[in-house]
C-alpha cells in the first residue's frame, strides 16, 4: 500500500505536466517570460549631447540620407540650416580629399502653429555607383560639414545586405540605447516602419521636437539610407490648432523616392536595395478599392515585382494586421481585408509593422477565405503568407504595450514586451536570417532568431528558429 500511495503523486505530477504541455501547444508560441527594469520611460533632456547643435555660423544640423531613387544609384541629402539659407550645393565624391562632383538642391520653411522650421534643404546625388563608398560635404560660405556613405549593391538576386529593423523610436533614453545597439550590430539601411519624433506628443504638437529628434539620429541617418513609413504620429492632424494638413512636417522634413516607383504619392513607394524589393504602404491614407493607393499596389505587385532579379519580397506598414497585445487590437483589420489576399498570392517573405510598443513574430498564416457566411475566420498556416513581425519597440515616451491576449493565439510564435530593434540578413536567393534584440541585454545579445526561406523559390519549405 505505501508503494501505491507514492506512485499516486508521481502520477498526478505527469498528468499535470501533460495538460500543461498541451496547454502550450495549444496556445502555439512563446510569450517570453522576461522581464523589462519597471522604470518609467523617460525622455533624454534637452540639453542632452545627442541634441546639441553642431559648432558653427548656420552650420548644417539634421542631416540625414534617403534613396534618390529606385535601387541606390542615387541619394537624396537633407539637411536644416537656422539662421539663413545659405547653400544648395552638395560637394562629393570617392575621397575625402577629392569632392570633386557637385549638385544643387532646393530649401524651403513652413509653418506650424507658433513655430516655424529652419531652412530645410533637399539635394539628390544622381548618377552614383552601385556599391561605392561616397564622401559629401554641404554648409559652404559657412560652415562646412563632411559625410560619407557607402551606395547600395546594385541588384540582383544572390546580393547579400543586411538591413536594420526599426519602428517607433522617439527621443528617451531608450530610444538612445536601441539606436546604440542597432549602431553596434552594424546594417547598411534602415527600414523604417513609422513614428519618428513623437513632436505630436507634446503641447501644441512641438515642433521644435522634430528638430531634436533629427539632430539625435544623425549620427545613424547620416551615414546610411533609412527608408521612411508613415505612421500615426506623422500625421499632425491638429484642426484645433488651425493645422488641417496631414504630414506637413513629415512630408516637408524626409522626402521618399516614390516617382522612381510610379507612385503619385510619397507615403507609399517601393524600392529595390540588393536582392530585396521593399514595398512601403500607408496606414493612415485611402486604400479602398480604386483609391490611389490601391491602385498602385495592385499594379506594383503585378507588374513590377520580378523575383528571379529581386527575389526577396518585403512590405512595411505601420498599424499591425496581426497582433496579440491588447493595446491597437485590430487597429489594422481593414487593410488586412483589403490587401492580404494580394499578399498571399504575391508570396510575399516579410511584412514588418510598428505601432505597438512591444515585440512580435508571427508564423506564416493567413486569413483570406471566410465569405461571411461560411464561418471560416481563423488565421490558419499558409506557406504561401508572410511572415508578420511587429517592431513598434523603438522607446518612444509613451512606454511598453504589456497587454498580450491570453491564451497566445497559434499563429503567434514569439513576443515580449520589451524595448528593441531587429536585423534581417539576407544571404542569398533562398535564405536569410532575421533576428531581434532587446534594449537589456549586451548589443550582441540575440533574443529571438529564425532562418527565412524565400517564398519564391523554396516555397513548401517553413521557416526554423
Amino acid at each position: 500500500m505505501g508503494a501505491r500511495h507514492q506512485l499516486l503523486p508521481l502520477a498526478a505530477l505527469l498528468l499535470l505536466l501533460l495538460l500543461l504541455a498541451a496547454a502550450a501547444g495549444a496556445s502555439g508560441g512563446v510569450t517570453s517570460g522576461y522581464r523589462r527594469k519597471a522604470e518609467a520611460t523617460a525622455d533624454m533632456p534637452l540639453d542632452a549631447d545627442v541634441f546639441r547643435v553642431p559648432p558653427g555660423y548656420n552650420a548644417p544640423q539634421q542631416v540625414h540620407i534617403t534613396l534618390g531613387d529606385q535601387t541606390g544609384a542615387a541619394m537624396t541629402v537633407s539637411w536644416v540650416t537656422a539662421s539663413e539659407p545659405g547653400s544648395d550645393t552638395v560637394a562629393y565624391g570617392r575621397s575625402p580629399g577629392k569632392m570633386d562632383l557637385s549638385a544643387r538642391g532646393t530649401h524651403a520653411r513652413y509653418d506650424y502653429y507658433n513655430y516655424t522650421s529652419g531652412f530645410i534643404h533637399h539635394c539628390t546625388l544622381a548618377n552614383l555607383k552601385h556599391g561605392v563608398k561616397y564622401w559629401y560635404a554641404m554648409g559652404f560660405g559657412h560652415t562646412v560639414r563632411t559625410f560619407w556613405f557607402t551606395t547600395p549593391p546594385k541588384p540582383g538576386p544572390d546580393v547579400p545586405f543586411k538591413f536594420g529593423l526599426i519602428g517607433d523610436l522617439g527621443q528617451t533614453f531608450d530610444s538612445n540605447s536601441t539606436l546604440s545597439h542597432y549602431e553596434a550590430n552594424g546594417g547598411s539601411a534602415v527600414l523604417f516602419v513609422g513614428d519618428l519624433s513623437y513632436a505630436d506628443s507634446y503641447p501644441l504638437h512641438d515642433n521644435n521636437r522634430w528638430d531634436t529628434w533629427a539632430r539625435f539620429v544623425e549620427r545613424s541617418v547620416a551615414y546610411q539610407p533609412w527608408l521612411w513609413t508613415a505612421g500615426n504620429h506623422e500625421l499632425d492632424y491638429a484642426p484645433e490648432i488651425g493645422e488641417t494638413t496631414p504630414f506637413k512636417p513629415f512630408t516637408r522634413r524626409y522626402p521618399t523616392p516614390f516617382r522612381a516607383s510610379g507612385s503619385t504619392e510619397p507615403l507609399w513607394y517601393s524600392v529595390k536595395i540588393a536582392s530585396a524589393h521593399v514595398v512601403v504602404l500607408s496606414s493612415y491614407s485611402a486604400y479602398g478599392q480604386y483609391t490611389p493607393q490601391w491602385a498602385w499596389l495592385d499594379e506594383e505587385l503585378r507588374l513590377r515585382v520580378d523575383r528571379r532579379a529581386t527575389p526577396w519580397l518585403v512590405v512595411l506598414i505601420h498599424s499591425p494586421w496581426y497582433n496579440s497585445n491588447g493595446y491597437h487590437y485590430m487597429e489594422g483589420e481593414s487593410m488586412r481585408v483589403q490587401f492580404e489576399r494580394w499578399l498571399v498570392d504575391a508570396r510575399v517573405d516579410l511584412v514588418l509593422a510598428g505601432h505597438v510598443h512591444s515585440y512580435e513574430r508571427s508564423r506564416r498564416v493567413s486569413n483570406v477565405v471566410y465569405d461571411i457566411v461560411n464561418g471560416k475566420a481563423t488565421p490558419v498556416r499558409d506557406l504561401d503568407a508572410p511572415m508578420y513581425v511587429n517592431i513598434g519597440d523603438g522607446g518612444n515616451i509613451e512606454g511598453i504595450a504589456d497587454n498580450f491576449t491570453r491564451p497566445q493565439p497559434r499563429y503567434s510564435a514569439f513576443r515580449e514586451a520589451s524595448f528593441g530593434h531587429a536585423t534581417l540578413e539576407i544571404k542569398n536567393r533562398t535564405h536569410a536570417y532575421y533576428e531581434w534584440h532587446r534594449n537589456h541585454d549586451g548589443a550582441k545579445v540575440v533574443a529571438d532568431s529564425v532562418w527565412l526561406t524565400n517564398r519564391y523559390w523554396m516555397p513548401t519549405q517553413d521557416d526554423s528558429n
